[in-house]
C-alpha cells in the first residue's frame, strides 16, 4: 500500500526510539524483529533479556539478539525513574516506594522511559486493555498543550477510490471517548486534521458529522455538533471544516450540492468526525466488514508523546505498522 509505504520510509528517516513494554506476548517479538530489520525505529524491548532472548531463539527469530532489551527489575534508571514519578505527582501523594512498586508493571516503566527523554514513542495493547495502557500515559505523559481529550483515529482505505482521498479516510473518535462535549469535540476535530496532515500526508477536508445537514433537523445532540463546528473553526482557522452534515451529504457530491449547496466540505470529505464513540466506533466497524476496507489504528491523538493502544486481537503486521505510525507521530512533538 502506497501510503504505508511513504510512513515507513518517513520512520526510516526520523530514527526514533519506539518502546514495546510486551516482550513476553509472541506478535510483539515477531514485529520488533521485523521493525529491526526494516530499520523503522531504534526499537526498546522491556523484559527479562534472558526470557526475551530464549523465547526469540525458539521463534527462530534472528535480529532480537541486536534490539536494546531493558529488564523493568533491574534497570540501573530504575531509580531515576521513581523519583521523577514522585516529583510529578507528590501533589497526589506518590511517595518513592510506591513508585518503585508501580515501576515493576513493563507499561509504568515505559511510560516513565518518554517521560524522562529516554524514548520517543510506545505501542502497546497486544496483551494489555485499553485502560492498562492509558492509565500511566494519562498520569505522567497527560494531553497536549490545548488539548483536553485524547482520541482515536483510524485510517480507513476504502475499494471504492471514489471517496474521500483516493479511497483514504480518517475516522474519529472510534476508540476512547465515549460521549464528548461541543469543546472536546472540537478539539478531536482539529487533532484529527494534524493526523490526516502528518500521518496520511493529505490536507483535511472535515465533515462534523450528524443526522442533520444545517439545520433540517433539531434537537441538542445537533446543537452540540454545530457549537463544535464554530469552535473547532475558529480554532483552526488553517484547516478546511463543517458541519453539521450527514454522512452522505459528506461524502457524495450530488448529495451535497443538493443539501448543502454552500458547503466547500460537503461531498468532498476525507476526515469524518462522529459526533460520540458508539456511532464512531460502530460505523467504522461496518464499513471494515461490510464494505471491505482496510482500518489502521486507533491511532492516538491528543498525548505530548505518542502512546499506542493495539487491539488484542491484533496481528503482527498491526504492529509493525504502529510501530512505524509512532515513529511519524515523534515528528510532531
Amino acid at each position: 500500500m502506497e501510503l504505508l509505504n511513504k510512513i515507513k520510509q518517513n520512520a526510516i528517516s526520523l530514527k526514533k526510539r519506539i518502546v514495546l513494554p510486551e516482550s513476553f506476548d509472541e506478535r510483539t517479538l515477531k514485529a520488533a524483529d521485523i521493525a529491526y530489520a526494516e530499520k523503522l525505529a531504534e526499537i526498546i524491548l522491556i523484559g527479562n533479556k534472558e526470557k526475551v532472548l530464549a523465547d526469540a531463539e525458539r521463534l527462530g527469530l534472528k535480529n532480537i539478539k541486536n534490539i536494546h532489551i531493558t529488564d523493568y527489575a533491574s534497570s540501573e534508571n530504575t531509580e531515576k525513574y521513581a523519583d521523577l514519578m514522585v516529583e510529578l505527582r507528590k501533589h497526589k501523594g506518590m511517595f518513592k516506594e510506591k513508585a518503585l512498586e508501580l515501576l515493576q508493571n513493563p507499561l509504568y516503566f515505559s511510560v516513565m522511559m518518554i517521560k524522562a527523554g529516554d524514548a520517543d514513542g510506545e505501542v502497546a495493547g497486544a496483551a494489555n486493555a485499553t485502560g492498562n495502557v492509558l492509565l500511566p500515559a494519562f498520569q505522567y505523559i497527560k494531553t497536549a498543550p490545548g488539548i483536553s481529550v485524547v482520541s482515536g483515529a483510524f485510517l480507513m482505505f476504502l475499494r471504492n477510490h471514489q471517496f474521500g482521498e483516493d479511497g483514504l479516510m480518517l475516522f474519529a473518535d472510534c476508540a476512547v471517548h465515549p460521549d464528548p462535549n461541543a469543546e472536546q469535540l472540537a478539539q478531536i476535530a482539529v487533532s484529527t486534521g494534524k493526523t490526516a496532515r502528518v500521518i496520511a500526508g493529505i490536507e483535511p477536508k472535515i465533515a462534523m458529522l450528524s443526522f442533520s445537514t444545517k439545520g433540517s433537523a433539531s434537537h441538542e445532540t445537533v446543537e452540540k455538533v454545530q457549537k463544535a463546528t464554530e469552535i473547532a473553526q475558529k480554532s483552526a482557522p488553517d484547516m478546511q471544516i463543517d458541519g453539521e452534515l450527514q454522512a452522505d451529504a459528506a461524502i457524495i457530491e450530488s448529495i451535497g450540492k443538493k443539501k448543502a449547496p454552500e458547503s466547500k466540505i460537503a461531498g468532498h470529505a476525507n476526515v469524518l468526525v462522529f459526533p460520540d464513540l458508539q456511532s464512531g466506533n460502530i460505523s467504522y466497524k461496518l464499513v471494515q466488514r461490510m464494505a471491505g476496507a482496510e482500518a489502521i489504528g486507533p491511532i492516538l491523538q491528543g498525548m505530548a508523546a505518542p502512546i499506542n493502544d493495539l487491539s488484542r486481537g491484533c496481528s503482527v503486521s498491526d504492529i509493525v505498522n504502529l510501530i512505524a505510525i509512532t515513529a511519524n507521530q515523534a515528528s510532531m512533538k
